[in-house]
């Protein structure tokens, strides 16, 4: 059996003894790298992220930052990870280490006052200073603020810098301290990685490759399996086993909850799950593609999707977390649900006997509950073509980004001549599952698309489901929230609809 390992700051080292459940946190700070920061343990704060060697999308590799404190350091044996201390160069022996240009930026422009979240930007920051699509506009020597360049055509809006640099990339990342606008400061002056970049240059070359791993320390194991058939035969075997993609959920049960699985099988990296094609008649998604990479390899062509991404959850959270992960858990308030719904897509699903295909419709049977057997999994999401020309994606929360859903609606409507041909409406956080709206679609469909029939449709909307009140909403807001959606749809879709 080959000893799991992991790479950390150009230093290979061994797993052992952390125990299974440990996060790769809890490991790097045990080894003195206490930049690595627990803030929330629950992916939320981004104090906790690091960059992981993934595969590119633009390049043979991505620096990929995600929250450490969720993912067990079992799931990155044979990877690279770097640390906030990993960034800074040490040009000879004995001196002191050269910043990092995106640490020094931070330091210059007053971007770190306590220093606890510092770490932790650094690194989200850091990601999007290597990402390969970056590219500066023409207004590059504008004020770094942003304030001579938030209306210009050239330097974009106020969350995206003259430098290229997207906001949205520190969206997991909280401060208590500094008002974030020093954090800005610093993420709008950052220039472009020199040749010599060590960092830059290994996104050159080929990730590291996925490797079995049989971890197992006391009575508990984490177990990777080469392909496919392989991991379906384990689960055959161990039916109680765990499995976890990005450990974007898990992750959560293990630090809150304190849950210590006896087996946990990882599925992230199986190439049968990463696949992503578009054929003349579906679009096929591989459950264990995460859903950054799905964003940028569907670069918009399934615009309900896309309409989804910036609003789940964070860019940490998103570098991680999988559909498969997000179906699989059968939480009525996931956000891919009622957009999947929207998109009539069904699930391939499979085990050690074949595969099977399933309308998602059909497969929520609970509150977490759903057709899938023991030993089956998610292998991948079909979305039928074509698509919708009038898709929306509204989800109300407490905050704009980065928040759990009170109420999440999606619609895809066909309409031809004034008249709603087709109207499928996805739902979740109005039931014990997520729902398609059957009665709304059934008031919409052979009607003409028109202030009267929106109103009447959305009174029909504002009854289906069964809300219930909570800390998040009670239940008359919901239903309150689903009829405005409608009336939002219309208001912002009638212009655009052909008559």
């Amino acid at each position: 059996m080959v000893t799991a390992r992991i790479t950390v700051n150009g230093t290979e080292a061994p797993i052992a003894p952390a125990a299974p459940h440990t996060t790769v946190l809890d490991f790097l700070r045990e080894r003195g790298l206490t930049g690595t920061k627990e803030g929330c343990a629950e992916g939320e704060c981004g104090a906790c992220s690091v960059l992981v060697a993934r595969p590119g999308v633009n390049k043979p590799t991505d620096w990929v930052p995600v929250n450490a404190c969720l993912v067990p350091v079992a799931a990155l044996d044979g990877q690279e990870v770097v640390t906030s201390e990993g960034l800074a160069t040490v040009e000879a022996p004995g001196t002191p280490p050269v910043l990092h240009p995106v640490q020094e930026e931070m330091a210059v422009r007053g971007g770190s006052q306590c220093g606890y979240c510092t770490p932790g930007f650094v690194c989200s920051m850091a990601a999007e200073y290597y990402r390969p699509d970056r590219s500066a506009h023409a207004d590059q020597g504008a004020d770094p603020s942003g304030a001579d360049s938030a209306d210009s055509a050239d330097g974009g809006d106020a969350e995206h810098g003259p430098n290229g640099f997207d906001l949205h990339a520190l969206s997991g990342n909280l401060c208590r301290c500094t008002g974030y606008r020093p954090i800005r400061d610093a993420a709008f002056a950052v220039g472009t990685p020199t040749d010599e970049d060590p960092l830059a240059r290994r996104r050159e070359q080929d990730p590291p490759e996925p490797v079995a791993t049989e971890y197992r320390q006391d009575n508990s194991a984490f177990l990777r399996r080469s392909t496919l058939a392989e991991t379906l035969r384990l689960l055959r075997e161990r039916p109680d086993a765990v499995v976890v993609a990005g450990s974007t959920d898990y992750g959560v049960e293990v630090n809150i909850r304190s849950r210590r699985a006896d087996c946990v099988v990882a599925v992230d990296r199986l190439p049968e799950l990463r696949d992503l094609r578009v054929e003349s008649d579906h679009v096929e998604i591989g459950a264990a593609l995460t859903l950054t990479e799905i964003e940028r390899r569907l670069d918009g062509s399934v615009p309900l999707l896309a309409q989804l991404f910036p609003q789940f959850a964070s860019r940490l959270i998103r570098n991680g977390a999988t559909l498969g992960g997000n179906l699989g858990t059968g939480s009525p308030i996931g956000d891919s649900p009622p957009v999947l719904l929207a998109l009539e897509a069904s699930l391939v699903l499979a085990d050690a006997d074949g595969e099977r295909e399933v309308p998602l419709a059909d497969y929520f049977t609970g509150y977490r509950q759903s057709v899938r057997r023991p030993g089956e999994l998610i292998r991948a999401v079909r979305l039928p073509l074509p698509l919708s020309p009038v898709t929306a994606f509204h989800k109300i929360a407490k905050r704009r980004f980065d928040d759990i859903s009170s109420v999440a609606v999606a619609f895809a409507l066909d309409v031809e001549g004034g008249t709603v041909r087709k109207a499928r409406i996805g739902l979740g956080g109005v039931a014990a599952t997520p729902v398609r709206a059957l009665a709304t679609e059934a008031a919409l469909e052979g009607r003409p698309w028109t202030t009267e029939t929106a109103e009447a449709a959305a009174q029909v909307l504002r009854g289906e489901g069964t809300p219930m009140s909570d800390h998040r909403a009670s239940a008359g807001y919901r239903a309150a929230m689903l009829g405005q959606s409608l009336l939002k749809l219309y208001a912002q879709t009638t212009e655009a609809v052909p008559s």
